[in-house]
């Protein structure tokens, strides 16, 4: 009579999510367990010809196992044997962040879904067969992997209007290369709101906004100046602020350069760029400015009233196209400017 297991006795770095079998050959088995450190016991099946025990659930990351069995011969003579094992350390174990988290249950029809891992990715593929996203209109999507641990998806074209996407990634187990193996399940539906799309032109100094296709603001609006020039391409809201504080040292700027300004803050404030580009209420020197010239550094200038209703009625996703300022287009890692890369170039 021999006996295998999997893992076999000593085993290190076990993957939790790997099922613990005990298999007998010309015997039964008359009994198994699994056992942690701490006595917590995992369940378990035996096959109908009682020869294979299979684990019926995971284990647990960083922790020492006893796997003890009882075999009976064709004489009905047993015999007890047991084994040790342990699973995963902690410096070995992946982490994965999802964007939108749980607090925006509404998003915009441009918001691409980003995984950030707490490790680099070598085993991309395995990540993204472990990743189900769907839509409730039916739309297809793809991954771009920015580097080994940002990857977005995004369909061709937006997300439907008052559709949903809901995220399925179980990535508990996964491989992911180097030994780094996957902690956790994610699940996760997204609304994704009205189609509410604003387009700033600097030929008109104007911003169009729409929503499902209807117009409802055309506002005179402040771009940046030829020195900070607005970058142009298809842009999502990623925050907002009723106030935050803008300061020119972000940019590089000391007291004495001629574009320096002194801190100062702002309202009705909605970003759109990590670099500092935001929709906000033009400072009152800029508002006479407002449909004539361009005098911020990159952002989009507005009436109290315009920027207000940007700040009350737009949210995170929601699109924003800057047209004309012959300076750009916005990287796609400054942001969520996913949209300015071509479909073609999209997939990998």
């Amino acid at each position: 009579m021999t006996v295998t297991t999997n893992p076999v006795a000593g085993s290190r770095e076990v993957n939790p999510a790997t099922p613990v079998t005990v298999k007998v050959a010309h015997g039964t088995l008359a009994t198994a367990s699994l056992t942690a450190a701490d006595g917590t016991a995992v369940t378990g099946s035996v096959d109908g010809a009682r020869t294979t025990w299979t684990s019926g659930k995971r284990l647990a990351f960083d922790t020492a196992y006893t796997l003890a069995w009882t075999t009976r011969d064709a004489a009905g003579a047993t015999r007890t044997a047991s084994q040790q094992f342990t699973t995963v350390v902690p410096q070995n174990e992946a982490d994965a962040l999802v964007y939108p988290g749980p607090e925006l249950t509404t998003v915009g029809i441009g918001q691409p879904i980003q995984f950030t891992f707490s490790e680099p990715v070598v085993n991309r593929d395995a990540v993204e067969k472990a990743i189900a996203i769907t839509s409730s209109a039916g739309q297809k999507g793809d991954f771009h992997w920015y580097s080994n641990q940002v990857v977005r998806f995004r369909a061709p074209q937006y997300w439907k209007a008052n559709s949903t996407v809901t995220i399925d990634a179980k990535l508990f187990g996964v491989d992911f290369g180097n030994g780094q193996i996957g902690n956790t399940d994610i699940k996760r539906t997204v609304k994704i709101g009205d189609a509410k799309i604003a387009v700033a032109d600097d030929k008109t100094k104007r911003m169009i906004i729409t929503v499902n296709g209807k117009k409802v603001r055309d506002d005179p609006v402040t771009l940046g100046d030829a020195d900070w020039p607005s970058t142009y391409g298809t842009k999502v809201i990623m925050d907002q602020y009723a106030t935050t504080k803008f300061n020119a040292g972000t940019l590089g700027l000391k007291p004495g350069d001629p574009h320096y300004y002194p801190p100062l803050t702002v309202h009705n404030a909605s970003r759109l760029t990590n670099g500092g580009e935001f929709i906000h209420q033009a400072l009152p020197s800029a508002q006479p400015y407002l449909g004539k010239i361009n005098v911020s550094h990159g952002c989009i200038g507005m009436s109290p009233a315009a920027a207000g209703w940007v700040y009350q009625h737009m949210t995170a996703g929601d699109v924003v196209i800057v047209k004309n300022t012959g300076y750009g287009p916005m990287e796609p890692t400054d942001g969520f400017g996913d949209w300015n890369v071509p479909w073609a170039k999209w997939a990998n």
